[in-house]
């Protein structure tokens, strides 16, 4: 007898282990093809969320002007325009400096070379010029092998280059449509959904889009603060190209802590070779010291109500963003990570017995405004225990 309810409890065991695992199987199979589809519209997506992160960036003026009785197209067309030139303005800011030293940087860096081949002819090296001449003439049979790879991939990067221009041209003006008319597309959702899901749809959205905000918003004021104490340190030290370097360090601490080391190690090399070994050291030591406040106490104090999400899921979410797609995939990282986290919390919520304390992400004052309209009758409103979302921009 106790054999035989044994053997009914383990066959009945083994058909729900059997059916969760083909559960599983599908939603697996779901997310691949939903994964391939959105790698063959990626042309389309990425000027979508670029145009989103920009939206983030400029939405705090487009709402104070809509609050003081501006129009919104004409709020939405100003900031726009305020930021193309603020953009151009620093492309420029980096650019023309650089172009302006270039025969001198050209210059150091033979003396450079030159320096560091007496340096490596003597001991402990002792590498002989005969011996540079033979690996340098390697290296040039190796480069003439290769003339047709070079020519094939300088042709791709000219396409990437234009793919580039028209993929911002296109996200600028997503970025005037999003600023314009954002505030309609939560209540916009909710009528196209039935259901449950017309509020727990634009709950979700709501909590992203304050959570990409946030994450925007901190990066660049952390970047700020970076560019501004490193730009100082350089000035102090006589660095020809202080300012430029102090915006290249601004510009990439939107991709968290990868930017960081790269803007550094441009730092560093290029006092080395405008100004020598001592200089140099200088110069680590102080980007040393200002990335120690900065993972310390600059982002646990602004981003004390953002992300939520731990210092090393940051660095892993960065590293598999990069591995896997590049500079696209390391600027993208972390608020991908955070999004999945907002929505894991939301259903977490959804499935505990007891209505959660507070959001996942909390409103901060940068926060959109209440949407201009609301869903329909018909469609059920919003648990007490959840706040309103904000708006998110519209995707025309």
């Amino acid at each position: 007898m106790g054999t035989g309810l044994n053997s009914r409890k383990t066959r009945s065991a083994l058909r729900t282990s059997a059916s969760i695992s083909l559960q599983l199987l599908l939603v697996l199979l779901g997310g691949w093809v939903a994964w391939r589809m959105l790698g063959g519209a990626w042309s389309v997506i990425w000027p979508v969320v670029i145009a989103l992160l920009l939206t983030t960036l400029t939405w705090p003026p487009v709402r104070f002007l809509r609050k003081h009785r501006w129009p919104p197209a004409l709020a939405a067309g100003l900031v726009t325009l305020l930021f193309l030139v603020v953009a151009i303005g620093t492309f420029i800011g980096i650019a023309a400096p650089v172009a302006a030293k270039a025969p001198e940087l050209a210059d150091q860096v033979s003396a450079g070379i030159r320096e560091l081949q007496s340096w490596a002819a003597g001991p402990p090296l002792n590498i002989s010029n005969e011996d540079i001449t033979g690996y340098l003439d390697t290296a040039t049979q190796k480069l003439q092998a290769s003339v047709g790879s070079i020519a094939t991939a300088t042709l791709s990067g000219v396409s990437s280059v234009f793919n580039g221009l028209i993929n911002t041209v296109l996200a600028l003006f997503l970025m005037f449509f999003f600023l314009k008319d954002g505030p309609r597309f939560l209540p916009w959702l909710s009528r196209q959904v039935p259901g449950r899901l017309a509020t727990d749809l634009p709950t979700v959205a709501g909590r992203c889009w304050e959570v990409l905000g946030s994450f925007v918003r901190s990066q660049a004021l952390v970047g700020l603060l970076d560019a501004v104490l490193i730009g100082i340190g350089l000035a102090v030290l006589g660095v020809d190209l202080a300012l430029p370097l102090a915006v290249l360090t601004f510009v990439t601490a939107f991709v968290p802590i990868v930017g960081a080391l790269f803007a550094g190690f441009v730092a560093v090399v290029i006092t080395f070779v405008t100004d020598g070994w001592t200089d140099a050291l200088i110069v680590l030591a102080i980007i040393i010291v200002v990335q120690q406040l900065e993972g310390n106490v600059f982002q646990p104090m602004v981003q004390s109500r953002g992300l939520g999400l731990h210092a090393g899921v940051v660095l892993l979410a960065v590293t598999l963003g990069s591995s896997l797609y590049g500079i696209v995939g390391a600027l993208l990282a972390v608020p991908v990570a955070a999004m999945i986290a907002v929505l894991w919390i939301y259903l977490r919520e959804q499935l505990s017995d007891s209505p959660p304390a507070s959001p996942s992400a909390p409103p901060g004052p940068d926060a959109p405004p209440p949407p201009s309209s609301t869903p329909p009758t018909s469609v059920p409103a919003p648990a007490a225990s959840t706040p309103p979302p904000d708006p998110a921009p519209a995707v025309s």
